[in-house]
Formats: C-alpha cells, sequence, structure tokens
C-alpha cells in the first residue's frame, strides 16, 4: 500500500483539534471517511477538512471496504465499545486512551482483535514524543554498559495545569445532543457506582504515566501496586507506590492551577539520574526536554534536545499507525500492552476504595 485510507470516528474536540488535522496534512494517507451520529456537525467538519464520505455512524463506516483502517476517539468508556465492533467487522483500528474502564473490557476487546486477524494500537502518544524516544535511549544505554549502577527509584510527577497552552486550531460546535454514554454498565463489576466517576477521572489522566515508566523499563506486565493514599474526597490527589519491574515507582498526583504542564519523571541510577519534562500536552512541535546526570571523573548534568527535533507526539503517533499498516511492522503502543495498564489503574483504585471503607 503506497497510499493509506483512512476513516474516521467522531468528531468531538480532540478529532477536530488534534487528530483530524495531523491526518489531513500527513503524507502519503488519505482521509476518505468521517462518522458521526451528529448529521449538522458531521457534514461542517467534513466540509472543513475536505473529507469524501460521511456516515451516519461508526457501523456504517466499517463496512466500506476501500479503508485500509480507522481511528476513533470518543467517550472514555464508549471508544472501547466502537473499538471491538470495528474490529469486528475485519479493520485495523487505532483509538485514543484509555482502552477500556476495566479488565473485563478490554479483555472482551482483545478477543474481538483476535478473533478478526486485525491489529489495535492505542493512542500512548508519550511514547511518540522525541524527548522520552530520547529517554529511552539512555536508559537502556546506562542499564546495559552499567556506567551509572543500578536503577534504584523512579519518581513520576503529575500535577497537571494549562494542557491546551493556548492551540487555536478551529473548533465547530452544534446544538445537537450526544447520545447517552454507557457508563456504569462498563465499570469494574466490584466497584460501588458512587467511586466511578472518580475512578474514571484518575484513570484517563494517570494511565499516561503508568503506560510510560513501563515503557521505559520495558516492564510489560511486571507492575505490583504496593501502597494507595488518594484524598477522600476526588480520589485524585495523592501519592501510587508500584513496583515495576522490580523498581520502586512512586507516582504524585494532584492538580495545580499552573501555566504550563506539570510532569516529569525521574529514573534514579546509583550515580545519576535521567529526567523527563513534559510539554502542554496540545502544544505543537514541542518534544519533552531531556536531562542526564552523571558521577564520574566528576559531577556532569547535560541537557540534550532529541534527535527527532521540533514534533509533536501526537502527529507522530498518527505517522507510526500509517507506517504500520503500510508495512505490517508492530505497533510500539498495542492493545494487548495497554491491557496492563487498565489492570494496574483497576488496582490502585481497587486499594483506595479498600481503604476509605476501613
Amino acid at each position: 500500500m503506497n497510499t493509506i485510507r483512512l476513516g474516521y470516528v467522531g468528531a468531538g474536540y480532540l478529532a477536530q483539534r488534534v487528530h483530524l488535522p495531523n491526518l489531513a496534512n500527513l503524507e502519503g494517507v488519505e482521509l476518505a471517511a468521517l462518522a458521526e451520529v451528529r448529521p449538522k456537525l458531521g457534514e461542517l467538519v467534513r466540509a472543513r477538512f475536505g473529507i469524501p464520505k460521511l456516515y451516519a455512524d461508526h457501523k456504517a463506516l466499517a463496512a466500506d471496504a476501500t479503508l485500509d483502517g480507522v481511528c476513533l476517539s470518543g467517550h472514555f468508556a464508549g471508544q472501547g465499545e466502537i473499538a471491538r465492533e470495528l474490529l469486528e467487522a475485519g479493520k485495523h483500528v487505532f483509538m485514543e486512551k484509555p482502552m477500556a474502564v476495566s479488565v473485563a473490557q478490554a479483555e472482551r476487546i482483545l478477543a474481538a482483535e483476535k478473533k478478526s486477524g486485525k491489529r489495535l494500537m492505542v493512542g500512548y502518544m508519550k511514547r511518540y514524543d522525541a524527548g522520552n524516544l530520547a529517554v529511552k535511549w539512555y536508559l537502556d544505554h546506562y542499564r546495559q554498559n552499567g556506567e551509572l549502577g543500578g536503577l534504584t527509584y523512579v519518581r513520576q510527577h503529575g500535577f497537571c495545569g494549562d494542557w491546551i497552552a493556548g492551540l487555536d486550531t478551529p473548533f465547530i460546535q452544534t446544538d445537537e445532543k450526544m447520545p447517552p454514554a454507557p457508563g456504569l454498565t462498563l465499570k469494574p463489576g466490584w466497584m460501588p457506582d458512587a467511586f466511578y466517576d472518580r475512578y474514571v477521572g484518575y484513570l484517563q489522566q494517570y494511565t499516561h504515566n503508568v503506560n510510560l515508566v513501563r515503557w521505559f523499563l520495558d516492564a510489560g506486565e511486571k507492575v505490583t501496586v504496593r501502597h494507595v493514599d488518594l484524598d477522600q474526597e476526588k480520589g485524585m490527589a495523592g501519592v501510587s507506590i508500584l513496583e515495576v519491574a522490580g523498581v520502586q515507582c512512586v507516582l504524585e498526583s494532584g492538580w495545580v492551577d499552573h501555566h504550563a504542564w506539570d510532569e516529569h519523571t525521574q529514573l534514579y541510577f546509583h550515580k545519576g539520574w535521567v529526567r523527563t519534562q513534559a510539554p502542554p500536552l496540545l502544544m505543537r512541535n514541542a518534544c519533552a526536554s531531556v536531562e542526564v546526570y552523571r558521577k564520574g571523573e566528576g559531577h556532569v548534568t547535560s541537557e540534550t534536545f532529541p534527535a527527532g527535533g521540533w514534533t509533536w507526539s501526537y502527529k507522530e503517533e498518527m505517522k507510526h499507525f500509517a507506517e504500520c499498516l503500510r508495512t505490517g511492522s508492530p505497533f510500539r503502543s498495542p492493545g494487548s500492552d495497554a491491557l496492563h495498564d487498565v489492570r494496574t489503574l483497576e488496582e490502585i483504585y481497587r486499594q483506595y476504595i479498600a481503604a476509605q471503607a476501613a
């Protein structure tokens, strides 16, 4: 396939401001179809991006045999059900995170992937950030050569802030109502209804952090939740202590009214560290910063500008999806790997809820 023909499901915030503009400007990609349940909005967005076909819903789009793959973004719980049905219809799928709001839902999605023979990629855009790719290289390098000694500790700090950072891409809205989201019908079976909204708020934000550190450490499913201490009112601010591939990791979560984005990951060795500071999520062509400290003959702290240059992780992940469809190469963030994030986040909240009941 020289040109990859893609459909897109959804015409909401991320679709209009991030994914559709990126797809429309990717070389070797044709944005061939759009599905949107709100007909007026669908037509306005279709016309804005010059998309040839508009479908009333994802099922109608899935019947289009000319498409090589489908991308989608939607409600945190509902998008997983759409992804499952697209896989069952025989489509390769890119979906936004989180893949699912429960392990049971995630397993149903992966069962559909396996049965269909098609592939699912999950939008963990931090794995496509040029700065984080550089951090991954440094980590692998120092873990292999032993120059900094053993890896001892990981600190992940995520207090959020201004994630939009002045993004001015036009956003079209209409007075049409969305269909109700599935919500409680897909929550973990053990979870009391009263905790679901808090859980989804924590899940959709910190699934990124869990996924990133697992990737940095090549951890796969090797994650254990050791202790959880989150605030009683919102279940958001506090600490979660994990063991990731044998390394202690502390996830600090919360919120601050901040003009930028307060998130960093610092990975400590016996004789140094590697640190990455995330940019605001929707800041175009900005990548994570990279800092390396080494204790040797001297004490050297260096900052590295990533080899990938001024790139946007959201655009890089879409390039990756199209290229993997073109070549058959494996996804860097496949659905099978994302299952471990869902399992970890569900366990964090299981322990949080248990502590509230004690």
